[in-house]
C-alpha cells in the first residue's frame, strides 16, 4: 500500500463532492481511489458494488440490479487460494504475542478471542474481547512493525490469517471489501472513545455494568445474554481497571439485586435491569 496519496488526487475527489451527497453515493457516480502498478493511487471510474448496511445493520453488498445481499466472509475468503490461512484454535492459545512481527491481519469467523497489553513490569490489562465476524492485528497496515498486543482465544475460534500483502490488493481492488473494511475501523474507533470516556468519568461499578452489557451483547435478540465462561473475575478486574476484591463486591451486589445470574455450566447471564446501573446519576 503506497503510504500517501497525491494532494491533487485528494483535491479532485474532494472537490467532487456535492452538498447533500454521501461518500456512497459520491463513490457510484464518480471517481474513487484505486491502485496502480507502481503502487501509487490514482483516479479510476467506480465498480458497481459497494458495500452498505442492510435493514438488519449487516454490512451487504449492493449488486447492478439494486439488490442486497450479506457478505459472506467465510466463503470469499475460501475462494482465494493464496495469501490466507484457516485455522482451528482451541481455548487459552496464543494467536500472536506482544512485540511479534506484525505481518497479517486476522479474521475471526467464530469464537472470542482477548487483546491484551502487558507492561514493562509485567502488570498486563485487557483491552478488548472480540467476537465473531471481527478483524483484528489491523495495525500492521499503518505501518506498525510489531505487534503491540497478545491476542489469545478465549473459547474454541476459527480464525483466518490473512497475509499484508493480500489484504492491502483487496482493499485497493475490491470497493466492497474496501468499505465495509473502513465501518470496521470506524466501528472500533468509536468503542475505544467510549471505553476512553468510560475509564476517565464513570466510577467502577458503573465500567463494570457497561463491559458485562458489551461481554453479553446485550439487547440484540432478548432480554438476558450469557457472557462465556472463559471470561472470569481476573479478566473483568484487568478491563475494568481496578482490584478483584471490587470485582467480587460488585458481581455479589448485581447477584443479589437479580442484575446476574450463573447456570449450572458456569456461564454468567446479564438481565435488562444492569441497565440501571449505567442510568442512575
Amino acid at each position: 500500500m503506497a503510504t500517501k496519496s497525491q494532494p491533487a488526487e485528494w483535491e479532485a475527489a474532494l472537490s467532487g463532492i456535492k452538498d447533500g451527497k454521501t461518500a456512497q453515493e459520491y463513490a457510484r457516480n464518480r471517481d474513487i481511489f484505486t491502485k496502480q502498478k507502481e503502487g501509487v493511487l490514482t483516479l479510476e471510474k467506480s465498480r458497481h458494488k459497494v458495500v452498505r448496511p442492510n435493514g438488519k445493520g449487516k454490512p451487504a453488498l449492493v449488486t447492478a440490479n439494486g439488490k442486497t445481499q450479506p457478505i459472506d466472509w467465510t466463503a470469499f475468503l475460501a475462494a482465494i487460494s493464496c495469501g490466507k490461512t484457516a485455522l482451528e484454535y482451541g481455548a487459552n492459545r496464543t494467536i500472536y504475542a506482544q512485540g511479534d512481527l506484525a505481518d497479517s491481519v486476522w479474521y475471526l469467523q467464530k469464537g472470542e478471542v482477548k487483546l491484551a497489553v502487558t507492561s514493562q513490569e509485567g502488570k498486563e490489562a485487557i483491552v478488548s474481547v472480540l467476537g465473531h465476524n471481527e478483524f483484528f492485528g489491523e495495525g500492521c497496515l499503518a505501518g506498525q512493525p510489531l505487534r503491540i498486543s497478545t491476542a489469545v482465544t478465549v473459547s474454541d475460534c476459527t480464525l483466518y490469517r490473512i497475509e499484508k500483502a493480500l489484504m492491502v490488493r483487496l482493499l485497493h481492488e475490491q470497493d466492497g471489501i474496501s468499505e465495509l473494511f473502513i465501518t470496521h475501523l470506524l466501528t472500533r474507533n468509536t468503542r475505544f472513545e467510549e471505553d476512553l470516556v468510560d475509564q476517565l468519568f464513570n466510577s467502577s461499578e458503573k465500567r463494570l455494568a457497561r463491559i458485562l452489557l458489551l461481554l453479553a451483547h446485550f439487547g440484540k435478540e432478548s432480554r438476558a445474554e450469557s457472557v462465556h465462561p472463559g471470561i472470569n473475575q481476573e479478566h473483568l478486574a484487568q478491563m475494568v481497571g481496578t482490584t478483584r476484591s471490587r470485582i467480587c463486591y460488585f458481581m455479589n451486589k448485581f447477584r443479589t439485586l437479580g442484575f446476574i445470574d450463573y447456570a449450572g455450566s458456569g456461564a454468567l447471564t446479564v438481565n435488562n435491569g444492569l441497565l440501571s446501573v449505567i442510568l442512575r446519576e
